[in-house]
């Protein structure tokens, strides 16, 4: 049971998470850009730093695919 296990791949590739955001937390800057949208959804890495911030969930798991990532949803 004391089997290391390496959280950061599955299968070879790089594990991203996706998570839903608030555009009401993210800075002025990026407020501004998302176009009255209330949600974002953000693509981070294992270490939790932020790769992407997309439109929709379908679009940030595409992105995560057409970058050999393997991505997986959080809440």
């Amino acid at each position: 049971m004391n089997t290391p296990y390496n959280l950061e791949t599955r299968g070879g590739q790089p594990i991203v998470y996706v998570r839903a955001v608030a555009v009401k937390d993210l800075p002025d800057d990026v407020r501004e850009q998302a176009l009255g949208a209330q949600t974002l959804y953000a693509v981070h890495d294992a270490s939790g730093e932020r790769l992407a911030l997309v439109k929709s969930r379908s679009l940030a798991f595409t992105l995560a695919r057409q970058n050999e990532l393997l991505p997986v949803a959080v809440h």
